[in-house]
Order: C-alpha cells, then sequence, then structure tokens
C-alpha cells in the first residue's frame, strides 16, 4: 500500500509540489518501520532509508505550494473519514450488528473520501480571472498603443487573467486550465521587456506547480522561446489577406465572384456599424442569428475568437441584408490598434440563407477595408493549415488523413478550404511549452478552453444583449 502510494504521487513530486514531498516522506517513514516490523526486512527498509534521505537533501527544490483554499474542505473530509473508519474498527472490536454489505459500502465510501481529499490536497493553486479594473484598463491602453499583431485584441476576452512586468509597460493574458497556464499569444507591451516577463512568468508558474505553454506564437518571437528553453510545435496558419492586393479577377478566384454575383443578384447588401452604433432591435436580432447558427453547440474560442458580441466597442459588425431588410448573417471583426488592421472574431448566419453568403461578407468587408486604408485583414485560423495543403511525406499524410476525419467535429478542413478561396499569405503559427512530456496535458487543457470538448446541450450560453 505504501508502494502504490508513492507510485500514485510521482507526478505531484515531478511538479515539485511541496505538500507531496510531505506525503512522500511520510510514506517512506511508514515503509520503513513497517518493513522492519514484518520481519526486520533490511534490505527493503535501506531502500526506503535511501530515498528518504535524498528527498530530505533535495528538499529545497519542492517549493510549489498547494492551494489554501482546500484546507478547510479537505480538513471536512478527513473528519468524516476518521468517523466512517471508526465505524469499520468498532464493528471488528465489538461486533456491532451491521451487515457485511453495509461494511463493503462504508469501506468504498472512505476510499472515494481519501481520494477526493488527496485530489484536492495536491491540486496546484487555481486562478480564478477575476481581474482589477485598475489592471483591465492598463492591459486595454498597452493593447492601443502596442497591439500591432493580429491576436492582440483577444488578450482583452474577460475570461483571461493578466500579468504585467515591474515597469507596466507589457503584460501577457493567460487563463489556467487543469493545472496548464495557458497564454493566449505573445506578450504585448515594450519590446524589451519581453524575455524577462516571460522568465519571471514561468518563476510564477513553478512555484505554482502549473505546467507552463504559450498558444499562437508568432514567428518573431519564436527565436526568443527558443534561447529560452521551450519546445515549439507547429500550430497552424492563420489567413491575411491585403485589401489593397485583393482581386475578384481570375481562375483561381470564380467560385468566390460567383458566389457574389449571386447574393447581388439576390438584393443582398452589407451595410458596417460599430458596437456602440447598433440599438437594442438590432442587437436582438443579431442574437437571434447568432444562437440559430450554434444551435446547441458552445460558444468556443480563447485564442483568436471574443467572448462577447456587443461588450467591446472597438468592434465592428458587417452585417448582410436582404431586399426586404432581413439580417442573413454577419461578420464580427476586432482592431489591431497599433497596425491598422483587422482579425475576424466571429462569422454567423441564418441557416436558409442562400450559398455564399460568407464569402459575399468577406469580399464586401475586403472591400470596405480597400476604402480605409486597412493594411491586413486577419481571416479564420487553419489548424495544421501547413500539412493540409502539402502532405509530402506518410508522416503526413496519415496526419492529414486523422484531420480530415475529425473535420466532422472540428471543422478542420472545411474552414482551411474557405480560408483557401481567397488566395491569403499563410502565417505561421505555434505552440510552445516546456517540455514535450507536457504537450498531452497542454493539448487536453488548450481544446478544454476553446470548448472543443463540451459537448451539445441545453446548458449552452446564449449570447447576452448588453
Amino acid at each position: 500500500a505504501f508502494g502504490v502510494m508513492l507510485m500514485w504521487l510521482w507526478r505531484s513530486l515531478v511538479r515539485r509540489k511541496h505538500r507531496a514531498w510531505q506525503l512522500a516522506v511520510a510514506l517512506l517513514v511508514g515503509s520503513t518501520a513497517a518493513h522492519l516490523a514484518k520481519g526486520l526486512d533490511f534490505e527493503e527498509a535501506t531502500s526506503g532509508i535511501v530515498l528518504l534521505v535524498a528527498l530530505v537533501r533535495y528538499r529545497r527544490e519542492f517549493s510549489a505550494g498547494g492551494d489554501p483554499a482546500v484546507r478547510w474542505p479537505v480538513a471536512r473530509m478527513a473528519a468524516l473519514g476518521a468517523a466512517l473508519a471508526s465505524l469499520c474498527w468498532l464493528r471488528s472490536v465489538d461486533r456491532m450488528d451491521f451487515s457485511a454489505r453495509i461494511e463493503d459500502a462504508l469501506l468504498i465510501v472512505l476510499g472515494v473520501l481519501a481520494f477526493r481529499a488527496l485530489y484536492l490536497w495536491l491540486r496546484p493553486i487555481v486562478a480564478h480571472g477575476c481581474v482589477d479594473p485598475a489592471q483591465r484598463l492598463q492591459a486595454e491602453e498597452l493593447v492601443q498603443s502596442h497591439g500591432g499583431d493580429s491576436l492582440a485584441f483577444f488578450a482583452l476576452r474577460r475570461d483571461k487573467s493578466y500579468f504585467f512586468s515591474p515597469s507596466g509597460r507589457s503584460f501577457l493574458a493567460y487563463r489556467v486550465v487543469g493545472g496548464c497556464a495557458l497564454v493566449s499569444g505573445d506578450p504585448i507591451g515594450a519590446a524589451d521587456e519581453v524575455g524577462e516577463l516571460v522568465e519571471e512568468f514561468r518563476r510564477v508558474a513553478r512555484a505554482r506547480a502549473w505546467r507552463l505553454a504559450f498558444l499562437g506564437v508568432g514567428q518573431t518571437l519564436l527565436p526568443l522561446y527558443k534561447k529560452l528553453g521551450f519546445r515549439s510545435l507547429y500550430l497552424g496558419d492563420e489567413a491575411i489577406v491585403r485589401p489593397q492586393e485583393f482581386s475578384l479577377e481570375g481562375r483561381a478566384i470564380r467560385k468566390v465572384r460567383q458566389s457574389v454575383s449571386r447574393l447581388e443578384r439576390a438584393g443582398y447588401r452589407t451595410r458596417f456599424l460599430a458596437a456602440h452604433e447598433l440599438d437594442d432591435t438590432l442587437r436582438t436580432e443579431l442574437s437571434r442569428v447568432s444562437e440559430e447558427w450554434r444551435g446547441r453547440w458552445p460558444e468556443r474560442g480563447f485564442t483568436m475568437a471574443m467572448d462577447s458580441l456587443f461588450g467591446y466597442d472597438e468592434g465592428i459588425f458587417a452585417i448582410a441584408e436582404d431586399a426586404a431588410g432581413r439580417i442573413g448573417g454577419f461578420i464580427q471583426l476586432v482592431p489591431s490598434p497599433a497596425s491598422g488592421g483587422y482579425s475576424l472574431a466571429t462569422m454567423r448566419r441564418v441557416r436558409d440563407t442562400p450559398n455564399g453568403l460568407m464569402e459575399f461578407l468577406v469580399v464586401a468587408t475586403i472591400d470596405w477595408g480597400r476604402e480605409l486604408g486597412v493594411p491586413e485583414l486577419s481571416l479564420n485560423f487553419s489548424v495544421m493549415g501547413g500539412v493540409l495543403r502539402n502532405a509530402s511525406s506518410r508522416p503526413k499524410r496519415m496526419l492529414r488523413f486523422a484531420l480530415v476525419k475529425l473535420d466532422r467535429v472540428f471543422q478542420i478542413e472545411r474552414l482551411h478550404s474557405f480560408n483557401r478561396k481567397f488566395d491569403p499569405e499563410w502565417r505561421a503559427r505555434y505552440v510552445c511549452c516546456e517540455r514535450w512530456s507536457e504537450l498531452p496535458a497542454v493539448s487536453v487543457a488548450y481544446l478544454h478552453a476553446e470548448s472543443l470538448l463540451t459537448p451539445p446541450g441545453p446548458w449552452t450560453k446564449s449570447e447576452a444583449i448588453a
């Protein structure tokens, strides 16, 4: 039993958790004593003593604290467990009159309580994402002044926490999911502080026993992450369109051109409004379109989507209306303030609208950007887009086959095909983590943050109008 418990603790010891170290020391003392009491098993006891000496020798390495919020829940579970254990002991001593089934049930409940208590006791510190209003304002100002990357505005989602440099001139946005600190995009702010900011946040993550991963890393800062010891993995591509260079001429883009012509003949037109210009009637109608398109599926997104349609005044809406003024669909855009570009955050349409409505809206948005002198428009993100476009080796062909099969659930291949219609420039994005062994846990946490592991159901949240 002592050995099984030690095996169960190894993951927490790898994360340098102090509470795991305390339990391991207690288990090794108990194991050594049990071996000696059993029959003077000196060989087995010696191995326990060697491990115990090693843990004591390197005790300062186990500095990651536990979540202080779990102390009272664990204490209550321990009290209840002690009461149940006392009942089982009294039955064996005083032969209390209850059946063997009740005793088995008590033992099962006791085991569940022990497992739950240990899980909570070893759980890393949980970040609840409560952002101080002053920090929120500071982050917004930094995005306005330094947010040149197409993912910068997405750092302002309200489900993210902020970590600032000592000077306050730079920050990163993150969320903790399953013990993984997921940083959304690259740090924002003064370029000369980025390296120190990443190093300091890594120190904080280690002190809290968090795995650390940067999601959607651009090629500009990729050498810095590698220099700091992070492992990088290609994640996919952003589709970038430059309005001044875009054209509907040519055979390669004829399907998009046909879609635009078909929707224009059907009487559709597009108007552009800022979020603060939408009245309550229009917000209600846009929410209805969004909810109809989503159905029972949850709102998805973390690194490259917003958490609200109308919560950000800087947002721009491209709204497609038919000849009768009925809304057929819309696109939500958010700015990259420092560069003057825009990023597509949301696409929604009514299901019975003519085919090609989204292509019509994207082309209208490109034309709108050309008139305003917008340098670039970031469309959707294509997961593993390079593999879908060019599966030159056998491993890549196998991966492409798997991605196509997953398209039914995650719309991987369909989204890439949609982006490809506009002949975009592909901008690679990466995920960076400290160890390859952490990649499975980081992947699950990432999918959870993006709501890609949440099944459809009646519990999905509706978009708030306000």
